[in-house]
């Protein structure tokens, strides 16, 4: 098949990235608007030896899950892709995604598991957003989101998944003084809240009744909703542990889970690499039996495993990896001297499929799944994982 030739063909389900996919003389297409179930004309932009790329031209038989998007950007902003989708049959194609990922990544078909939905649209507290300099000096717009599978900027003047301040901020973009020397930068609102750079950027949000400070700068949950869910799902996971054994909290941030977990066991061990979350950490915990290390995860197993096994060994430990997932000498190290109770807390289900494999490897089970939509619109997937010894 040559660039840009046109064809027919019945789209299957929704891959891993967020785009359809159907089969050409048994090899995938992969096409970028497509619902499942689906008949479409497409041309082909890129081929490879075992895939093919294609351009969505027509829908000839439309999808029974397909919907109207309500953003007037939908399809030009490279943030949702799974907008023209009905949100249920969101949920079960990423509950599908996540199990596929373990039979084809792990080896193993997952437990069932249950699935924690969010409110379909005004769920996004934390954004980030790029400057439009050479804009601002002529227009009122000074920034933007970036176009799909493009590094170009586009102006944007409302997100319907974003939270109330942050569409009242993109309404009145004007009034926002960019952060100088920065290309790219965050905001953060809830309720009263609004914390952008090169603003207002420390404040206090409540969780759960408790207040945890943190800094717009610092990688924070996007989802204020769905975090508090996850949390009391955490504090009934930790519950079954040995309590009067240490925890340990690894790839911390600023110390959220552990305001929550900490005071349920004898102490806590918070290991974070980044210095700025240790110390806004440092701050929640304040008063509290903790030991902080603020250490690159390479040298955890050394660190804190290794001396953890060798005196009093952890009861319970909960790991937050970004979407590389685990770092492989510490899962190497967790699967060998880990605690009998392990939560794993992942946003890539690829990586959460590999790191379960070394896990389930090296003597543990993996108990429950429980697939918390932090992002409803687009195909990220965020999960719980429980493993026992």
């Amino acid at each position: 098949m040559a660039i840009g030739d046109v064809f027919k063909i019945k789209l299957e389900n929704i891959a891993s990235g967020g785009e359809a996919f159907g089969r050409l003389s048994g090899k995938p297409v992969f096409i970028q608007g497509g619902a499942p179930d689906e008949t479409v004309l497409c041309r082909t932009i890129e081929e490879r030896k075992t895939w093919i790329k294609a351009d969505l031209l027509e829908i000839i038989e439309a999808s029974r899950v397909r919907v109207d998007s309500v953003c007037a950007f939908y399809g030009k902003c490279g943030g949702c892709n799974l907008q023209h989708i009905e949100y249920n049959a969101q949920l079960e194609i990423k509950a599908s995604i996540l199990r596929n990922s373990f039979l084809r990544i792990g080896g193993f078909n997952p437990p069932a598991f249950q699935i924690f939905p969010s409110p379909p649209f005004g769920y996004r507290n934390r954004m980030q957003f790029h400057c439009l300099r050479e804009q601002a000096k002529e227009e009122n717009q000074k920034f933007g989101l970036k176009e799909q599978k493009s590094e170009k900027i586009i102006a944007v003047t409302d997100c319907p998944v974003a939270d109330k301040g942050i569409r009242k901020l993109l309404q009145e973009a004007g009034k926002l003084p960019l952060p100088p020397e920065k290309d790219r930068f965050t905001v953060f609102s809830c309720n009263e809240l609004f914390l952008s750079e090169g603003g207002v950027e420390t404040g206090k949000i409540k969780l759960l009744g408790k207040e945890v400070f943190f800094d717009v700068r610092v990688f924070f949950q996007s989802n204020i909703v769905m975090l508090e869910k996850l949390i009391l799902e955490l504090q009934k996971i930790a519950a079954d542990a040995d309590l009067s054994l240490p925890m340990a909290d690894f790839y911390c941030g600023v110390g959220t889970f552990a305001v929550f977990l900490g005071e349920m066991f004898s102490k806590a061990v918070l290991a974070e690499e980044n210095k700025k979350a240790i110390s806004l950490a440092r701050e929640n915990l304040k008063g509290k039996n903790v030991e902080f290390f603020a250490l690159r995860d390479n040298v955890w197993q050394e660190t804190i495993i290794k001396k953890a096994s060798a005196h009093q060994k952890f009861g319970f430990a909960v790991v937050d990896p970004p979407r590389t997932g685990l770092n492989g000498k510490l899962a190497a190290a967790l699967a060998r001297e880990g605690p009998p109770l392990l939560a794993y807390v992942s946003c890539n289900a690829a990586a959460l499929a590999r790191d379960s494999k070394i896990l389930t490897n090296g003597g543990y089970k993996l108990k429950e799944l429980k697939f918390f939509d932090f992002y409803p619109q687009t195909a990220h997937i965020e999960t719980l994982a429980v493993f026992v010894k």
